[in-house]
């Protein structure tokens, strides 16, 4: 079955829109550069498939100031396939489903624009507040991100003596930058469970591990906080070879995060990127080298946009799935009456994701 779904949205620099969940960026947050637009393609195989066969894919965060979504078309041959969004969050979710028997193939074609984002502290915010509704729930407590106990403590312990937001947050994400460590041997983008990572004292990890521990800390401090998953879908402009990725992208999922600072609204971070290019960049550099101080530096408040947002979603239930919910949403995910597919098993679960730039 074919099924198609056309999300438009103009390139204008025109006023911010707000998604079904909440998702809002700040006018403080301006855009540094042009806007760029993408061809995402997602190719999805079951390859044991048993009994029905569900899929559900990831698709792009819409209006925001760094990205809008421009479309997806879709492709389920002999099963069905609907776009819905997540209530809570609003992440986009494409659902696909096959009847016993038969063979499970799914393609999926996103289309996107982004541009670079960075936020100013030096001038006065003057971006209209969040919601209360919105802030609250980016405070709360989800399964990998608890803000009580241990969170909590090493919170306190971090943001002791700062007095404003801005410094709670410059000192989390200082702190993540000094203690943690980028773990190539952790498996996809890493688990995301901080409680672990703290009761452990193994602060190593992956994105969704080092910055989900930057968003459970900022929470635990009363800081709104929250995990943009995406994926990497262009080199970086700016001379770093880890921190970019082009062509198949099937492995270049990567979250960031963000924080809520009043008159600035919501504020791009990666302390997960600066200790990749400390891991990555010419075989390894201390964090004093000047390519790390400069991405220590330019990653507290900005965003190069060589990369797409997904959703912000945590303890989501997929439509239609019989196995409970997942922690977070950034890989395609798959079932049968086998139980739930490793999106991360390629033996069994098998997907392509490519990128291509269309234009400006």
């Amino acid at each position: 079955m074919n099924r198609r779904r056309f999300l438009q949205s103009s390139l204008a620099l025109s006023a911010l829109s707000a998604l079904p969940g909440g998702f809002r960026t700040a006018r403080a947050a301006e855009p540094v550069t042009p806007w760029r637009m993408f061809e995402v393609t997602t190719q999805v195989e079951v390859l044991k498939p048993e009994g029905v066969t569900r899929v559900w894919v990831p698709t792009p965060l819409a209006d925001t100031s760094f990205q809008k979504a421009l479309g997806n078309d879709w492709k389920a041959e002999g099963g069905q396939a609907a776009w819905q969004t997540d209530p809570r969050y609003g992440a986009g979710i494409l659902a696909a489903e096959w009847p016993a028997g038969q063979k499970a193939g799914l393609t999926l074609v996103g289309r996107v624009a982004t541009r670079d984002i960075a936020v100013d502290f030096a001038q006065p915010g003057q971006s209209p507040a969040e919601r209360p509704e919105v802030l609250k729930k980016y405070l709360e407590s989800t399964d990998l991100l608890p803000t009580d106990g241990i969170v909590k403590q090493t919170a306190d312990e971090i943001v002791w003596g700062a007095r404003t937001d801005l410094e709670k947050a410059r000192a989390i994400y200082e702190w993540i930058v000094d203690n943690t460590f980028r773990d190539p041997k952790t498996r996809g983008c890493g688990l995301g469970d901080i409680t672990f990572m703290l009761e452990s004292r193994n602060l190593g990890g992956k994105c969704a591990d080092l910055n989900a521990l930057f968003v459970g800390l900022a929470r635990a401090a009363g800081i709104p906080a929250r995990d943009v998953y995406g994926i990497r879908v262009a080199d970086s402009a700016l001379g770093y070879k880890s921190l970019g990725k082009s062509g198949d992208i099937s492995k270049a999922q990567h979250c960031r995060a963000e924080f809520y600072l009043a008159g600035y609204g919501w504020v791009p971070v990666d302390p997960a990127d600066v200790r990749k290019v400390v891991l990555e960049e010419g075989g390894g550099k201390p964090l004093n080298d000047p390519m790390a101080v400069a991405a220590r530096k330019r990653l507290f408040g900005s965003w190069e946009m060589n990369w797409l947002g997904y959703n912000t979603a945590h303890d989501l239930v997929l439509p239609g799935a019989s196995r409970g919910k997942i922690g977070f949403f950034m890989y395609p995910q798959g079932e049968t009456a086998a139980g739930r597919l490793d999106a991360l098993d390629p033996d069994n679960f098998r997907y392509r994701i490519t990128a291509r730039e269309v234009g400006a």
